[in-house]
C-alpha cells in the first residue's frame, strides 16, 4: 500500500513477559505497520483492515483474536468511527475488538515477511544485503516486495516504484512477470 514504510509480524495486547509463538500466553499475533501519514491515512489503513477479514466472525482464540490496537485518542476515535461504518454499511454487529497499545514484542524470524519466504530467490538478494535477519524485518524494500508477492498491491503501483526497491534487473522482471499476470501477462518461471 502506497505510504507503508514498514511492517513487521509480533505479539500484543497481553501482560506476559517476552511472548513467542510458542508461549504467547494472553498475546494477540498482530502486525506492526510504520507508514508516511503524509501518503497514507491512518483512516485508509483501517480501510484495508476493514476489507480483509469478517469483522462480524468471533475470533476463537486470544492469539488469533480481530482486533485493534490505538496508540492516542485520535486513532481511538479513528478506528471507532470505522466500526460503526462498517457496522452500518452491513448491518451485522461487528466484534472486532478495539483496545489501547501497550507494548509490541517481535515474532521470531520465521514469521517475518512470510510472502517474500516463498521465493528463495528474493530471498536471497535480500539476505545478500541484509544478512542480519533484524536487517531484512526492518527493511522497507523486503516490505513492498513481500506485499506484492502477498498479492496486494497493482502492477502501476509496482511500475512506479521498482526501479526503488533494489532488485537486480532479473528479479525485477520475475516480480513484474507475478504481480501483472493478473492484469493479462502470462507468469513465466524464475528466472535463473
Amino acid at each position: 500500500m502506497r505510504g507503508v514504510v514498514r511492517t513487521r509480524v509480533g505479539y500484543a495486547g497481553g501482560a506476559k513477559k517476552n511472548p513467542t509463538y510458542r508461549s504467547i500466553g494472553d498475546h494477540t499475533e498482530t502486525i506492526e505497520i510504520d507508514y508516511d501519514p503524509a501518503q497514507v491515512t491512518y483512516r485508509e489503513l483501517l480501510d484495508v483492515f476493514w476489507d480483509n477479514h469478517d469483522p462480524s466472525r468471533q475470533s476463537w482464540s486470544r492469539q488469533y483474536k480481530n482486533i485493534i490496537f490505538y496508540h492516542d485518542a485520535k486513532q481511538k476515535l479513528i478506528a471507532e468511527e470505522t466500526r460503526n461504518r462498517v457496522a452500518s454499511d452491513t448491518n451485522r454487529p461487528v466484534v472486532t475488538e478495539i483496545a489501547p497499545y501497550s507494548s509490541f514484542t517481535l515474532a521470531e524470524d520465521y514469521h517475518q515477511k512470510h510472502a517474500l519466504r516463498r521465493y528463495p530467490e528474493f530471498m536471497e538478494e535480500f539476505r545478500a544485503v541484509y544478512p542480519a535477519a533484524d536487517g531484512l524485518v526492518s527493511s522497507t524494500a523486503a516490505a513492498r516486495v513481500n506485499g506484492y508477492l502477498g498479492g496486494s498491491g497493482t502492477c502501476e503501483a509496482l511500475e512506479q516504484e521498482l526501479g526503488s526497491i533494489g532488485l537486480s534487473p532479473a528479479r525485477k522482471d520475475y516480480l513484474r512477470q507475478l504481480v501483472c499476470k493478473t492484469e493479462g501477462s502470462i507468469a513465466c518461471p524464475a528466472p535463473k
